[in-house]
């Protein structure tokens, strides 16, 4: 069953993004809990239009290659002291919904491992970093000069996704995209379950589902209007968390996040 390939990071995204769903509701921050489990609120199930995306590319420049590497080495031994040479010492950003949480007085690696949740030895932080270490793809950050910011987000047609949105009267967070091409859709969740069809690169709707189970499988419409099911490592989110790089002299460095906060 081609279910497409994603690195561990955006795998623990997808899986978050289908957790959230269970629960009827649409996408959430890594810094939002959980509702409670209630009735699934969704838009009936109909056909809609194709809103085609394209998949990011991986970044092909060798220093940054060698940052993450050396950053998951880090993260694999949770070695903060190793780690505070890869983060900028001063000018770390940090973006939430009410802006820059970066603390002024702290160095760059309190503030990532606060971004991250380093600290919390109940959290998975050090994973999550582990994860970052190894998504190969970055695109230039649009608010901060010089910084790329990983994972990268496909490209697509905004105002056309936008109507799709309209149309449907649905929001942002129940819809996807497929990691690769020609992700197989089965009648049931079940990987021996017959293959109904095949997803394009495009936008899928992704259905609620009221259980408190972790789900190893999505309930999605395809543009046809037809109710299937794909693996959660197939489909992912937008609006992911990122983490953001700069050039210090001449080298690659952490320099950012976008998301992240409490509960990680």
């Amino acid at each position: 069953m081609p279910t497409g390939t994603a690195p561990m990071h955006r795998l623990r995204l997808i899986a978050a993004f289908a957790a959230v769903l269970v629960f009827g509701a649409g996408l959430a921050g890594a810094q939002q809990k959980p509702p409670q489990p209630a009735a699934p609120q969704a838009a009936p199930v109909k056909p809609y239009k194709t809103v085609a995306v394209t998949l990011p590319k991986p970044s092909a420049d060798p220093g940054l290659e060698d940052l993450r590497k050396q950053i998951g080495v880090a993260a694999e031994k949770k070695d903060r002291g190793a780690l505070t040479g890869l983060v900028v010492a001063k000018g770390f950003f940090w973006e939430r919904d009410n802006g820059n949480a970066a603390d002024k007085t702290k160095s760059g690696v309190d503030n990532l491992s606060d971004a991250l949740g380093l600290a919390n030895k109940d959290g998975d932080g050090w994973d999550m970093l582990a994860g970052y270490a190894e998504e190969p793809t970055a695109a230039p950050s649009p608010d901060h000069k010089g910084a790329v910011c990983a994972p990268a987000d496909p490209t697509f047609d905004g105002p056309a996704f936008d109507a799709l949105l309209k149309a449907t009267q649905t929001d942002p967070g129940e819809w996807g995209y497929p990691v690769s091409e020609n992700i197989e859709v089965h009648s049931a969740a079940q990987a021996n379950a017959p293959v109904t069809d095949k997803l394009a690169l495009a936008f899928v709707r992704v259905m609620p589902e009221a259980s408190t189970n972790a789900p190893t499988w999505l309930r999605i419409v395809t543009p046809a209007g037809k109710v299937g099911f794909v693996s959660i490592d197939s489909i992912a989110p937008i609006g992911n968390d990122q983490i953001c790089y700069v050039k210090d002299a001449s080298a690659w460095k952490i320099g950012g996040y976008i998301g992240g906060g409490e509960g990680q």
